[in-house]
């Protein structure tokens, strides 16, 4: 299509989802801090005053799970006592169980039926990069990360007084010959204190967060939304219900690339779900950083218990040359789940930095690197 509108989300850390993420990714860090052997899957609902915690977990780490909980809770910003979701009166409810000892035999090296470290589970992950900007993400999900950011960042330091924990952001923008022209639409929706309204919260959003979140993107005659329902008073887990893993849009690429499905946080990198979907990032990062393409998408898929993967595919949407780019690919990486982890040196308690705003685009993750040496050898 020449010309086309494309939106993308995002949504806070004091999202009840988010705040579930958020919970189950402290887990996982704690687990590393102590036991780099350790296997996490654990999932967390939050409701109310409620916390539930449930999965599987192997670990040599000694964990207090209630005051993990209630610290991520903290971080986050929800430490009003006269509200029902608060870090200090808050009930969790663990429910844990070791991993799957037929899971383990084949995930384990020395007791796979490939004798080598097996893929945690069945699946296929994807991973894009794109030109369109330096982070090598599409715009719309870009741009709706930094708007959310924002709004966290102004409320941590105390600059809005009305902010609190829960919010939204949407970005939609005009695309010709598939490059991006103009933001045409943002929508964005925040919990806010009962004395602020509608709008003074539009005219923060105009004034001051539209135009630092989005820079030389923002323009004033945007059609703007904020708060559509007028109203946003009550927010969080204290309204509505929050489960691990119900973003992984808002996770990945908000929409443009595919997803193969399976979520991120919680898990240990022996899930694949993650480590596999990081790792193809990375090559397509790779990919549009050597110029083989201004686009590319690398798919892969996986058998439980075994190492190598089932296939392997390279997409770069007619941007490049796509049988340079997939013998690259094919020649210069190993998609073995044991490689993986050991390229990306995912068995360190990173985790909890990956939860919000985007696994994607961010400095200091190491699937986010540009391998100088593998660009020089592409061309």
């Amino acid at each position: 299509m020449p010309r086309f509108i494309f939106s993308s989300e995002s949504v806070s850390e004091g999202h009840p989802d988010k705040v579930c993420d958020y919970i189950s990714d402290s887990i996982l860090d704690a687990c590393f801090e102590q036991d780099t052997t350790s296997r996490v899957a654990c999932e967390t609902l939050c409701k109310s005053d409620k916390v539930v915690i449930a999965g599987e977990i192997t670990t040599k780490a000694n964990l207090d799970y209630d005051k993990i909980v209630r610290q991520a809770v903290k971080e986050i910003g929800y430490t009003d006592a006269s509200e029902p979701f608060c870090d200090t009166t808050l009930e969790l409810i663990p429910i844990i169980t070791r991993q799957s000892s037929q899971i383990s035999q084949g995930v384990t090296a020395t007791t796979s039926q490939s004798g080598d470290q097996g893929a945690g589970d069945q699946g296929i992950m994807f991973g894009y990069a794109t030109d369109e900007s330096p982070e090598m993400l599409p715009l719309p999900i870009l741009l709706a990360h930094k708007l959310t950011k924002g709004l966290a960042d102004d409320r941590k330091k105390g600059t809005v007084d009305f902010l609190r924990p829960d919010s939204k952001s949407q970005v939609s923008i005009l695309y010709e010959n598939n490059e991006p022209k103009e933001v045409t639409a943002v929508v964005i929706s925040t919990q806010h204190a009962p004395h602020a309204d509608q709008k003074r919260i539009t005219e923060y959003v105009r004034e001051q967060l539209g135009p630092k979140a989005l820079g030389s993107w923002w323009r004033h005659g945007v059609t703007l939304y904020v708060n559509p329902t007028g109203d946003f008073s009550h927010g969080g887990p204290s309204a509505d219900a929050g489960v691990t893993g119900r973003k992984i849009i808002v996770d990945s690429y908000g929409g443009w690339g595919r997803h193969g499905g399976g979520a991120f946080s919680g898990k240990d990198p022996s899930k694949v779900d993650r480590s596999g979907a990081y790792f193809c990032r990375y090559v397509a990062k790779q990919v549009v950083a050597s110029g083989l393409a201004r686009r590319a998408e690398i798919q892969v898929g996986y058998a439980i218990g075994m190492a190598k993967p089932v296939s392997v595919k390279v997409d770069t949407f007619g941007t490049g040359d796509e049988r340079a780019a997939a013998d690259f690919v094919m020649s210069a990486f190993d998609f073995r789940p044991r490689a993986i982890i050991e390229k990306l040196n995912l068995l360190r308690p990173i985790y909890r930095s990956t939860t919000n705003y985007g696994h994607f685009g961010r400095p200091g993750l190491p699937w986010e690197a540009v391998e100088k040496p593998v660009a020089a050898v592409a061309k």
